[in-house]
């Protein structure tokens, strides 16, 4: 199939959010790390869906039932060709990422950890790669154990290294920080957890938004991501787990669809991968998250990536020009993320500034508070890039980020 050229302009014509304006200014967008904006052919995608197919899946004995069971088999291949994995049957629809973890706590962590077992988690973590395996360490008397990360923001390696043992039991990082934008070497923690003999679950709600992950090629255990923030719908997600893992994980809900019978005395359980799939799924979002997965595959996602790096780049530069402005995360592997402070104003006083000036940014701790302890912060401002932003748009924030400092400094 011949890729469609990247042109920022017809681009930005594809997403119509983009087009409105906001305290009568024009809108930049710039919170693309806690959720994307959606192109029409997502929206089109639900309309169609609820407008000519709406119909619960896999067992109507009626036209529209099977319409909506063959597409949203066909968005589970979608999910299968996005990650690379090796078959249909290792895709799990979830609500998200947060719950797809938190179905690996429960499914595999409960069966398979107890007491003087370790868990091996990164400092950098948002709270759902946290909590749950607090929760976990909790409920099975097992140990939490943190790799430290430093002052630029990256993963202390020699103490992963050295934190790994017999038992590490399970690794589960995150593939990009939300907070700080570090790229972590996954393929590496991987390669070095599966010696130990651990299990690797990565996090990947940061990177699947910016390039093409190999599930097969990083050679990880388990692989979460959010349907949101890869510009498809709210409520969808998925958790990608390998077959031999996944045959011997018990179900995280109990439900309809999950099970083969049931009786009262004993219930037996669905085949891969329905059997973690209780109760009526997300259909629309499904068949949405497909519809956007092939809208990113018209595209060389390098050239997506190598323009958002350019943004970020030209914003750092701007930056580090400005003594006003310090940047919290110095990774050398940055994805399009630019988390800072201005010195002297609180996050929240710049966001809300900003805001009146029509640019769209996070502020806070942005769910990862250990982080924001470990750099003696409150939080931070973030502007995060997608394809979609362009340069006039990091004109426009600086603009209004000087405009704000004549009311903070």
């Amino acid at each position: 199939m011949n890729q469609r050229r990247f042109d920022l302009a017809e681009v930005r014509a594809d997403f119509p959010i983009l087009h409105q304006q906001v305290k009568s200014k024009p809108l930049v967008y710039l919170d693309n790390a806690a959720t994307t904006q959606k192109p029409r052919c997502v929206i089109e995608t639900l309309n169609r869906y609820y407008s000519t197919i709406n119909s619960n899946v896999h067992r109507g004995a009626h036209t529209l039932s099977d319409l909506a069971t063959r597409e949203f088999e066909s968005a589970r291949e979608t999910v299968q060709r996005f990650l690379n994995a090796a078959h249909s049957h290792e895709i799990i629809w979830t609500r998200g990422t947060t719950e797809s973890i938190n179905l690996v706590a429960h499914s595999f962590g409960l069966s398979q950890l107890g007491k003087g077992d370790e868990i091996l988690i990164t400092a950098m973590e948002h709270h759902s790669n946290i909590v749950p395996w607090q929760l976990l360490a909790q409920q099975t008397g097992a140990t939490l154990k943190v790799i430290p990360v430093t002052s630029d923001a990256e993963l202390d390696m020699d103490a992963f290294e050295k934190r790994l043992s017999e038992n590490t039991k399970l690794v589960s990082v995150v593939h990009v920080s939300n907070a700080l934008g570090t790229i972590n070497p996954v393929k590496t923690i991987t390669q070095k957890a599966h010696q130990a003999g651990a299990v690797v679950l990565l996090d990947g709600a940061q990177a699947t938004p910016h390039w093409d992950v190999d599930v097969q090629d990083l050679d990880c255990d388990f692989y979460a991501f959010s349907g949101h923030k890869v510009f498809g719908p709210t409520g969808i997600g998925v958790l990608y787990g390998k077959t031999t893992l996944l045959e011997k994980m018990t179900p995280y809900q109990g439900g309809g669809e999950m099970i083969e019978r049931v009786t009262f005395e004993k219930t037996t359980f669905n085949t891969l991968p329905y059997k973690f799939e209780a109760g009526t799924p997300n259909i629309g979002g499904a068949i949405a998250l497909a519809s956007a997965i092939d809208y990113l595959k018209q595209f060389d996602r390098n050239l997506l990536v190598a323009h958002e790096q350019n943004l970020l780049q030209a914003t750092l530069e701007r930056a580090a020009a400005d003594p006003t402005i310090q940047l919290i995360g110095k990774a050398r592997d940055k994805a399009g993320v630019f988390s800072f402070l201005l010195k002297g104003a609180h996050p929240h006083d710049l966001g809300t500034l900003l805001d009146q000036q029509g640019v769209a940014v996070r502020t806070g701790h942005h769910c990862a508070m250990p982080i924001m302890d470990q750099f003696a912060i409150p939080g931070t401002v973030r502007a995060s890039f997608a394809f979609y932003n362009t340069l006039q748009e990091v004109d426009r924030f600086f603009v209004a980020l000087e405009k704000a400092k004549t009311f903070l400094l």
